[in-house]
C-alpha cells in the first residue's frame, strides 16, 4: 500500500430508498453535521421539499463551484424530482471529495409515493 492509499479517507456514496432515508433522518435528527441537499430549482424547492432541506440548483452553471466551497466531511443526503439529477450531483459531490452522501433512489416523487411529508416552509 503506498503512502497516498494510507491517506485517502474512504467515501460512503449510496443510492438509499425513500424509507432508508426516513430512518436515517430520524437517527441523525439532532446532528448539526448532516445536511439535506435539493437540488431541484428554485421553484421545484418552493413546491414543497423535504422540512430542513438546503436548496442548491443542479441546473445551475455554477453548481459544481458551489458545492467544491462546501464542507465535504459533514453528511448528506440529496433528492431532486426523480432522482436523475440527484444522481448526477451525487457523482459531482464523490469526485469533488465528499466524505458521506445518500441519494434518495426515485427524488421527492417516490418519497411523495412513499407517503413521506414535505413542507414548503
Amino acid at each position: 500500500m503506498s503512502e497516498s492509499d494510507e491517506n485517502e479517507i474512504e467515501q460512503i456514496i449510496r443510492n438509499i430508498s425513500p424509507e432508508d432515508a426516513l430512518e436515517l433522518l430520524k437517527n441523525v435528527q439532532d446532528d448539526p453535521d448532516f445536511i439535506i441537499l435539493d437540488v431541484r430549482t428554485p421553484k421545484e424547492f418552493e413546491s414543497g421539499h423535504i422540512e430542513g432541506a438546503l436548496n442548491i440548483d443542479f441546473r445551475d452553471e455554477n453548481f459544481a463551484s458551489k458545492m467544491d466551497e462546501g464542507d465535504k466531511e459533514k453528511k448528506y443526503m440529496i433528492c431532486c424530482g426523480s432522482g436523475v439529477r440527484s444522481s448526477k450531483a451525487l457523482t459531482v459531490m464523490q469526485e469533488l471529495g465528499y466524505v458521506e452522501v445518500y441519494n434518495i433512489l426515485g427524488g421527492i416523487r417516490m418519497w411523495k409515493v412513499s407517503g413521506f411529508p414535505l413542507t414548503e416552509e
